[in-house]
């Protein structure tokens, strides 16, 4: 069973956001096409759900002339879904993804690659799902990358698994953040 790899997904969905800020139908239709055949080397398809502005990657093998059919989805969960719309700004998207890779090359050189892998994840949410700097995560955030998004969407061994949490001290550390109600939140995942 092939699964997408997590910088797949992520290119799907910068691919996604340049096709909505193209000027022209050519380019967005340009950007749409690299997104298909990045994914297709994976066997996925992509299409981005209206009513809740969520890009949806999942197996080819569950359309038939373009049209889903419930009968040939095995396990939902090889579906992958990114909310295009957050409480951010998606204009100043690069913008923060820019920030956002800053702070994770910091914990890189701070704490090293697991670290900083997780710490990519954790940039990959906020931008993202919320167009937002990491630092600026509330504690209901860090509860949903934790509990929800971490372990769907972001593929960890289990040394990054084992890691996550102090992961996330060290982008608060590296981006001089002190918040107690987001130390909970981290505290309180920590003893699940």
């Amino acid at each position: 069973m092939t699964e997408l790899p997590r910088e797949v997904v992520d290119t799907a969905e910068r691919l996604t956001r340049l096709a909505r800020r193209a000027v022209d139908d050519a380019e967005a239709a340009a950007y749409e096409r690299d997104r298909e055949e990045r994914l297709a080397e994976y066997g996925f398809t992509a299409r981005v759900r209206e009513s809740d502005d969520t890009l949806v990657c999942h197996p080819a093998e569950w359309l038939e002339g373009g049209t889903v059919r419930m009968d040939r989805i095995e396990d939902t969960d090889r579906a992958v879904e990114v909310s295009l719309s957050g409480s951010g700004d998606p204009e100043s998207w690069d913008a923060v993804e820019a920030h956002n890779a800053e702070v994770v090359e910091a914990v890189a050189e701070r704490a090293g690659a697991v670290h900083a892998a997780n710490a990519r994840a954790f940039a990959d949410f906020m931008g993202n799902h919320y167009a937002r700097r990491v630092e600026t995560a509330t504690a209901a955030e860090l509860r949903e990358f934790l509990t929800e998004y971490f372990p769907r969407n972001a593929w960890p061994s289990e040394e990054q698994r084992g890691a996550v949490e102090r992961s996330l001290e060290h982008v608060f550390a590296v981006t001089e953040t002190d918040d107690q109600s987001r130390r909970s939140a981290i505290v309180d995942h920590d003893r699940d």
